[in-house]
């Protein structure tokens, strides 16, 4: 319980000034650093062709990003298919098959990470480097971009965002900003993402590296050494032990809220997490980013107290999800099972496992280390409940984006249940954009539930371990975990298969580019009206009242409409384990 708390504590403590920092860059205004960085970003821009002062529509923004991710999704997965052919494989590993190359394509494009293979035996040092590691810096830095799109969209745009504070719409009527038009600007992709990538993302991850290397994860370009093992009985007359840059990887895992290990074990091996020190570092670097992200909303849109709100309301629902995780773990009447510790690190214990379960599946970040299939059911349920929500903290940008969602639905619905015209930061929410945020929030439960009803019903494809209760968990987990961009497994599953990787495909890409597109389409269509006035009928959204709405609206949205699929599962196997 203490490192829960201490974990918190930090993780606030760094996260705050790191905000403040985030906001400045977001911005794009003159920084004291940017003599650092101009040498770097400046020739970035002449060969990407575009002048990082020129803004976008929301259109042109959304159409960058779907072509990198298209551009860069090609390379990487060609890569995954070629590397046996390539340098920087000393330990000769064969080129992967098409289908597995692809969902780990995508996996790692969508900011995911789930893994269908072992990384240590089926990618090479190269494929690990550029292509895996290179898509966890990359791809968490889109998803921010696209949210900082999304809240300039929101305020009117880039020039209006200027004049955005405390009183907003009082703001704008005095500069004449109350007028409606057409597209606005929201801001330069490829500006946000080379900015975001070179002045946050790669500091970071190089400071965590050096932090994680000194506690002895192996960082290296050497082939492993083979080794005789102890244990003569176990027939084997010598064994290699796989190394390579792990570090850096585990770094960008880490921050990124990526999550994709090194070694198919990911953090429950002593290689990649060998001390209690680098289990904090690890657990601290999945939290810090998000909690970054939400401190920086107020310096950002200059409404101070919109922090408030998001911070508040995340770490509200944080709190409660990770109690109930180390209680159902390590301190409920079920936690004395002594087959409880299966799959879970004792140098590590049960309440740490708990701990980075809870974090792992709030932050979508989906490193684990312990087996989230060897959790008591109710944890499983508690990770799953995360992952539904996928706005606790969620992702880098992405988790904030799914929060802006759930913030224009909630103001939506106030405004229904208090007689008033719903209207967010003075533009009002009309039915044009309430049917895409409609059919958003539909199609989780039709993606999720159409592929795992699909799957149980075919039991040659499934691939269950486990039949019954916990059969129906782990394949409800895999769809649930790939949707929200988590990349965490109960596993048990034979997923390295050709249906799971295709399907597993589509639900990524489902889960990933509807949920940052969507709502800034949303924002921008808000960004073209006229601009109301704040006065006493106006919703105050930055209040203690309004934050309990939104968590409640939040729940009935995300768990009460599959409670249907935890009672099957989670809650199902609880019972079980209780009654025998």
């Amino acid at each position: 319980m203490n490192e829960f708390l201490f974990l918190f504590v930090l993780a606030i403590v760094l996260g705050w000034p790191l905000g403040r920092y985030l906001a400045a860059v977001m911005r794009g205004a003159p920084m004291r650093v940017d003599a650092w960085f101009g040498w770097i970003e400046k020739p970035i821009y002449r060969v990407l062709g575009t002048d990082p002062s020129r803004g976008m529509s929301w259109r042109g923004y959304a159409k960058a990003f779907v072509l990198s991710n298209l551009l860069i999704g090609v390379i990487v997965w060609v890569l995954f298919m070629t590397q046996a052919w390539l340098p920087l494989n000393p330990d000769d590993i064969p080129n992967m098959r098409w289908d597995t190359a692809l969902h780990t394509m995508v996996s790692f494009l969508t900011n995911t990470n789930q893994q269908h293979y072992s990384g240590q035996a089926q990618l090479s040092y190269l494929s690990q480097m550029v292509g895996i590691v290179g898509l966890q810096v990359v791809t968490p830095m889109m998803g921010l971009a696209m949210v900082v799109a999304t809240l300039r969209a929101l305020f009117g745009g880039r020039g209006e965002m200027e004049h955005a504070g405390t009183r907003l719409a009082d703001a704008h009527v005095a500069q004449g900003h109350v007028g409606e038009g057409g597209d606005r600007d929201v801001g330069n992709y490829w500006a946000d993402v080379v900015r975001a990538t070179f002045r946050f993302m790669l500091p970071l991850c190089l400071l965590w590296s050096l932090l994680l290397t000194s506690q002895g994860v192996p960082s290296t370009l050497a082939a492993g050494p083979v080794v005789t093992p102890v244990d003569a009985s176990a027939g084997m007359t010598s064994q290699k032990i796989p190394l390579g840059p792990v570090s850096p990887m585990v770094a960008a895992k880490q921050l990124g809220s990526n999550g994709g290990g090194w070694y198919g074990p990911n953090s429950s091996v002593a290689l990649e997490n060998p001390t209690p020190l680098s289990n904090l570092i690890e657990n601290l670097g999945i939290l810090l980013i998000p909690v970054a992200i939400a401190f920086m909303v107020g310096p950002f849109t200059r409404r101070r107290k919109l922090t408030a709100l998001v911070f508040g309301t995340m770490l509200l629902m944080s709190l409660a999800s990770t109690g109930l995780s180390v209680w159902s773990e390590a301190h409920s009447a079920t936690a004395a099972d002594p087959a409880l510790m299966e799959g879970k690190e004792v140098r590590l214990g049960a309440e740490a496992s708990a701990v980075w379960s809870s974090m792992t599946t709030q932050v979508n970040n989906g490193s684990v280390n312990a087996m989230h299939d060897s959790l008591a059911p109710l944890t499983g349920m508690v990770a799953m409940s995360n992952m539904l929500i996928n706005a606790i903290w969620g992702g880098v940008g992405c988790g904030l984006q799914q929060f802006l969602v759930y913030l224009l639905l909630s103001v939506f619905l106030a405004g229904l249940m208090t007689g008033r015209t719903p209207e967010l930061f003075g533009r009002k929410i009309e039915a044009a954009e309430v049917r895409l945020l409609a059919l958003l929030i539909l199609l989780q439960p039709l993606v999720i539930l159409g592929f795992t009803a699909v799957t149980l019903a075919i039991p040659a494809i499934t691939g269950s371990s486990t039949p019954g209760f916990h059969g129906i968990s782990q394949v409800f987990y895999e769809y649930t975990s790939a949707y929200a961009n988590n990349g965490s497994g109960f596993e048990g599953l034979g997923d390295a298969t050709y249906w799971w990787n295709l399907s597993c495909a589509v639900v990524l890409a489902l889960g990933r580019y509807p949920a940052l597109i969507v709502p800034l389409a949303v924002a921008g269509l808000m960004a073209r009206k006229r601009v109301a006035p704040e006065g006493v009928g106006t919703l105050r959204i930055e209040s203690a009242t309004f934050a309990l709405t939104m968590i409640a609206v939040i729940v009935i949205l995300t768990v009460l409409q599959f409670m249907p699929a935890l009672v099957l599962g989670p809650v199902a196997d609880h019972l079980t384990l209780v009654a025998y």
